[in-house]
């Protein structure tokens, strides 16, 4: 097993990674009945793409010898109905590091193949823009 989620009521989830024993929380967000005190399950879906960009960028970073150390992404999520799902979204990525053009082009290639973005749903408009310092 991954992990383990536990409904605490109120529209609020406490999800445990079962190998660290790292937990957060989740609301229902203010569009959605809830308090929106937390991320939202779309929310860390969204969010989960551009945690796993970096991620395999920082692989191959590390492995050519480069270090992306304080680079950041801001996500926006983009919400339809009808069913309500995700239908967008956005990740803008300021990148640090001194990274050639060619390192750059690996990089933002390895990004847009990472495992979240393979996951999800083809219908799911994914804009990602590279913002190298």
């Amino acid at each position: 097993m991954t992990s383990q989620v536990t409904y605490l009521g109120d529209l609020r989830t406490e999800s445990k990674h079962l190998k660290s024993t790292d937990t957060f929380l989740t609301d229902a967000p203010t569009d959605n009945n809830g308090k929106g005190e937390a991320f939202s399950p779309t929310d860390t879906v969204a969010t989960g793409l551009a945690s796993c960009m970096l991620t395999v960028m920082g692989i191959k970073a590390r492995d050519m010898d480069n270090d992306l150390t304080g680079s950041i992404a801001q996500v926006t999520k983009v919400m339809a109905s009808n069913p309500r799902r995700i239908s967008q979204i956005d990740v803008v990525l300021d990148m640090k590091g001194n990274c050639d053009q060619r390192t750059q082009l690996i990089l933002e290639r390895v990004a847009n193949t990472c495992p979240v973005h393979h996951s999800l749903h083809p219908d799911i408009v994914k804009n990602v823009t590279f913002n190298w310092s």
